[in-house]
């Protein structure tokens, strides 16, 4: 059923927001399918997942915006089986801008989000995902069923996304 719901629901809110092209290609292909930031929007929207930056801005090279260029297509489907399967409000307040640390599996290479903590979110990651060891900076981690991460960095959730979590 969510396939089907995602098949038709996405390319069904990418003509309304102009983007029927990019979208309709857009399955999940792979982990390193790379959406563009309409395209991510265009999908957290359809899902009620909201987004913010402390520059009310999108350019993916300006640290105080939040950008969806170049993120994987797992990684917004993601954060989307992350609301599904929570049923709590989910707000971005990072995604692939410049500005955050390097690395293979990094928001500058699309496998990274920040998710503002709610206790909805907090309770949910507590109660079904597996404590981890700490970060090498500290910071404490959850491991879900699926094998991705997520760090409880004080002022947000920095999650990793290795693939869609069974969207």
């Amino acid at each position: 059923m969510k396939s089907l719901l995602r098949r038709v629901l996405v390319p069904v809110v990418a003509v309304l927001v102009g983007l029927l092209p990019g979208v309709v290609a857009v399955e999940q292909a792979s982990a390193l399918t790379k959406l563009t930031h309409a395209q991510a929007t265009a999908i957290f929207s359809a899902a009620g997942i909201t987004w913010s930056s402390s520059g009310n801005c999108s350019n993916r090279n300006n640290s105080t915006c939040t950008s969806f260029d170049q993120i994987n297509d797992s990684t917004v489907y993601g954060v989307r089986t992350l609301k599904q399967s929570s049923g709590c409000a989910i707000r971005i307040t990072g995604g692939t801008e410049t500005g955050h640390a390097s690395g293979t599996y990094s928001h500058w290479n699309g496998y990274k989000v920040d998710i503002a903590i709610t206790t909805c979110v907090t309770n949910y990651v507590h109660n079904n995902f597996t404590r981890i060891a700490d970060r090498g900076d500290g910071y404490p981690q959850w491991k879900s069923g699926a094998g991705n991460i997520y760090a409880n960095e004080g002022s947000h959730w920095d999650v990793t996304y290795f693939n869609c979590g069974g969207c």
